[in-house]
């Protein structure tokens, strides 16, 4: 089903009042294909961990209505991914209601209930919050080729090193775009990002 035949009734208009009294931090998203609205703390560190996923194409925030046997539900999240999957996402406290999995594939979609352990697990989520507060700024193209010819000549380097590139934008605000964007790459479940922290370039 497109996103233009979104079923707009009445439990859809209400998840979106609940959603747009709400304002979770970071504000900025990237690949969020629609308005950013979240029901839930845990809903938008969901978000940040979908737009530091790789194998993220883009994903849009309540999406869709179906029904169920515990009644109508909206979905967090509908997601698309590399090779073509597209499935519904539901950030939960423990694990998902077989129910509403039903639900959802009558509907004719895939569907998974996140566990808040899944996400707050690691580094991730702390890094992803950190680098999308710089999701509305953007590295200069002079700070870009500097980076990335850098990266060429060296092959990787760590943050301390990059810290003399940006000469335009604020080092962490330059790189956190260009990680943001899949120009450079750093590991983000090993630690909180840091001085010693090692950047190559993206490949796919």
């Amino acid at each position: 089903m497109s996103h233009s035949h979104i079923e707009t009734d009445a439990a859809l208009y209400a998840a979106y009042a609940q959603a747009s009294t709400q304002l979770f931090y970071p504000k900025g998203t990237v690949r969020c294909s629609g308005d950013a609205l979240f029901r839930t703390r845990a809903a938008r560190d969901l978000g940040c961990i979908l737009d530091v996923d790789p194998r993220v194409i883009g994903w849009l925030c309540l999406p869709i209505q179906f029904e169920t046997e515990l009644g109508p539900h909206v979905a967090d999240f509908l997601v698309d991914y590399q090779g073509g999957t597209r499935i519904l996402l539901d950030a939960v406290e423990q694990s998902e209601a077989p129910e509403i999995k039903e639900g959802a594939a009558l509907a004719g979609y895939r569907y998974r209930g996140v566990p808040r352990e899944e996400i707050e697990s690691g580094f991730r989520l702390a890094n992803a919050r950190d680098m999308l507060r710089y999701a509305n700024c953007r590295t200069p193209l002079n700070d870009r080729i500097r980076m990335l010819s850098a990266l060429e000549e060296a092959g990787s380097l760590t943050v301390a090193e990059c810290l003399n590139v940006f000469r335009e934008v604020q080092p962490m605000t330059g790189l956190s775009w260009m990680v943001l964007h899949e120009l450079i790459v750093v590991d983000l479940d090993e630690a909180m990002i840091g001085p010693e922290t090692v950047i190559r370039r993206f490949q796919r």
